[in-house]
């Protein structure tokens, strides 16, 4: 190629290859600094950034204050069950450490921070007598983080059921312990806290629990078995959000954090866009779209057909109790296309080339967090969401002076933003990002095999290290836009 035309900034340019740079006149550095601020994208005034955390994952101090074992415990406990049987009995020892994290999150930036309460510290047999070691622990923790001008957004229940309730969520009676326990930590902190979320993705710990047996308690039951499973886990929420409103002042917000399955379109053409909006309701029926509907759609019960759960009179009312917002937890999408099927749609299976992250289930395709917020509110007209969880493992190997270039974790959470941001400036009502996570920590049946983090954890020495995603994210942060 002997020469190149380009129109820059009004001038046409023409230059052999070797020479084409010396004609380009740059423009002046107030130009510039405009046009990065123009190509920038940048968030709202007020939006709220954070990180997640949760008890069982980060806090340790298994036995220390009064707690009591929960099924995460047993089953971690239990030979064959996580990766090299590690457990959480240490975990990050935030139970002791926790100013330490507290000025971990300071130093980032961040102005909210989810955490969950440990059910078994408090009520270490899940009903009964409340343990005050555990809520003072709370106190001290919540005061720590007002003390610091970072608001605790708290989740009631990730995953960690008390032991000591017999048959778990397979027994009715844990939704109603549930509702008790929500409503005495609520009335405890609710002068301190403005909202609550009652539990934390579903399908985790009753399809994962109850169905197939990866994570607590590690059973494989019927389908008609799960169905109760499941429907006891949400008439515990629905409860639960009663018994937050009738114990907290006026003006407290409650929702929760749900990991409802994505579905973006595979094209968007107004068909396979209709299409992802049906997959969203009839896929999520056991869960959100029950929640939001307060009821059963007539797909999901013929479906299950004699399998469908058995509910009782009122139950769907506590169930679709009014939310203020809904958390979406968003890793990773599934597409759907517009067909000729009962249902009007299909869900496309990856293709063995599809990439992923270091975890084998966490797929590329950051456009599912736009598709997440949007689909739900079109169905639903949800008055706030928030990302309660975004973020990916990475293999995370420190270099020999120490530095830990997560460039693959920078790149997932840089993407995800800049489609969350098209669901901002679009007018969904997305009001706040918390990044998943703090820190590594226990990560479930993968034990520690897999770094969810923005700063390594040396689980020897329990230092905390910031990775460079520690460093873009507190400038994401700072400049409230994508960099």
């Amino acid at each position: 190629m002997k020469g190149i035309t380009r129109r820059l900034f009004g001038k046409s340019v023409v230059a052999s290859a070797a020479t084409a740079l010396s004609g380009i006149t740059l423009p002046n550095a107030a130009f510039a600094q405009s046009e990065a601020d123009h190509l920038r994208y940048r968030y709202p005034k007020g939006f709220l950034w954070g990180c997640s955390t949760a008890a069982y994952q980060v806090e340790g101090g298994a036995k220390d204050g009064g707690r009591g074992p929960s099924l995460w415990d047993t089953f971690s406990h239990t030979s064959g069950k996580t990766h090299n049987g590690e457990t959480g009995d240490v975990a990050c020892d935030s139970y002791h450490l926790y100013k330490d994290d507290v000025q971990l999150m300071k130093n980032l930036g961040v102005r909210t921070y989810r955490m969950s309460i440990s059910w078994s510290r408090v009520f270490p047999n899940g009903t009964g007598a409340p343990n005050p070691e555990g809520v003072d622990y709370y106190y001290r923790v919540v005061d720590e983080l007002l003390e610091n001008k970072i608001t605790p957004y708290i989740t009631l229940f990730h995953w960690d059921t008390p032991t000591a309730l017999q048959g778990g969520w397979q027994n009715r009676d844990t939704s109603r312990a549930f509702a008790d326990y929500a409503a005495y930590v609520t009335k405890k902190l609710g002068d301190r806290v403005n909202h609550w979320m009652t539990t934390n993705e579903f399908v985790c710990f009753t399809d994962l629990g109850y169905a197939i047996g990866q994570f607590a308690p590690g059973l494989r039951l019927t389908p008609g078995q799960v169905n109760q499973v499941r429907h006891h886990a949400i008439l515990a929420h629905g409860l639960a959000v009663q018994a937050i409103r009738a114990n907290t002042p006026s003006g407290t917000q409650v929702g929760l954090a749900e990991n409802a399955p994505v579905f973006c379109p595979v094209m968007e053409t107004q068909e396979h866009i209709e299409a992802a909006r049906r997959a969203t309701r009839v896929e999520n029926a056991p869960f959100l779209t029950a929640l939001m509907e307060g009821k059963y759609i007539d797909e999901y019960l013929q479906r299950e057909g004699a399998n469908a759960p058995k509910v009782e009179p009122g139950d769907m009312a506590a169930i679709g109790s009014r939310l203020d917002f809904v958390g979406l937890n968003i890793y990773t999408p599934q597409y759907a296309r517009a067909s000729n099927s009962p249902l009007l749609y299909s869900v496309e299976n990856y293709p063995e080339s599809y990439p992923h992250m270091w975890s084998p289930w966490l797929t590329l395709g950051p456009e599912c967090i736009y598709w997440g917020v949007r689909n739900v509110c079109d169905l639903w007209r949800i008055p706030q969401i928030y990302i309660t969880e975004n973020g990916t493992s990475s293999s995370d190997v420190p270099k020999p002076d120490g530095q830990i270039a997560d460039t693959d974790r920078v790149m997932y959470l840089r993407n995800h933003l800049a489609n969350l941001h098209r669901a901002v400036v679009e007018g969904y009502p997305v009001k706040g990002y918390f990044l998943w996570s703090l820190m590594d920590n226990f990560e479930w049946a993968d034990g520690y095999s897999k770094r969810f983090g923005l700063h390594y954890v040396d689980f020897k020495t329990q230092k905390r290290t910031p990775k460079l995603s520690a460093e873009w994210y507190k400038q994401v942060i700072a400049q409230n836009a994508v960099l």
